[in-house]
């Protein structure tokens, strides 16, 4: 998937500058997607190129002028194409604390601690995470059930990408634990 895609679908949300994309990024495609500021604002600018988004300039008082950028028809079109589009591959997972997990067994317990502390900040990110995205859900939902949501919202995407965001860091969690319990059984020989 490219970014631009990542970008359109932010922008289905409402008009936004490059500085309210990188905010809302993390309000809305976190879940699933992360860029800095920098690669936005050059995507934005090639996106606009191509004529998938437009941009009005906003006078500030104070203040550098804005842009705020909206999709186009084109944007549009190209983003219905991507989601009309086959299946894609699955996603290939590049993890450095994996690698450091992999290789855990090739040292003393000094090696198995400093895996254990990566474990642990994970699961002190994906815990950070999981309130973040339960705010999220909170806010879609607006006093709602969820089955209320999804037969009222306007759009049901963001809710099921915040689910599958919701899944993904229960499932690291769960995996910080049990990663936890057998490197302690492996640091402690005899430990159950």
């Amino acid at each position: 998937m490219a970014l631009r895609n990542a970008v359109m679908a932010a922008l289905l949300e409402g008009e936004a500058s490059g500085y309210d994309l990188a905010k809302g990024f993390e309000a809305s495609v976190a879940n699933f997607w992360m860029a800095t500021p920098q690669q936005l604002y050059r995507e934005l600018e090639r996106m606009e190129n191509e004529g998938l988004v437009s941009a009005r300039v906003v006078q500030q008082e104070r203040r550098p002028n804005k842009r705020l950028f909206s999709l186009t028809e084109a944007g549009r079109d190209v983003l219905r194409a991507y989601v009309a589009e086959g299946p894609s591959k699955p996603t290939a997972i590049r993890d450095e604390l994996m690698v450091r997990v992999q290789c855990v067994d090739i040292g003393d317990t000094g090696d198995i601690d400093a895996v254990r502390a990566a474990v642990v900040e994970r699961m002190e990110r994906s815990t950070a995470k999981l309130a973040r995205y339960e705010r999220m859900r909170e806010r879609l939902l607006a006093g709602r059930s969820e089955d209320e949501y999804f037969a009222d919202a306007e759009r049901i995407g963001p809710f099921l990408t915040l689910m599958g965001g919701v899944a993904f860091e229960r499932a690291n969690l769960e995996w910080g634990r049990t990663a936890l319990r057998r490197l302690e059984q492996r640091a402690s020989p005899g430990v159950a």
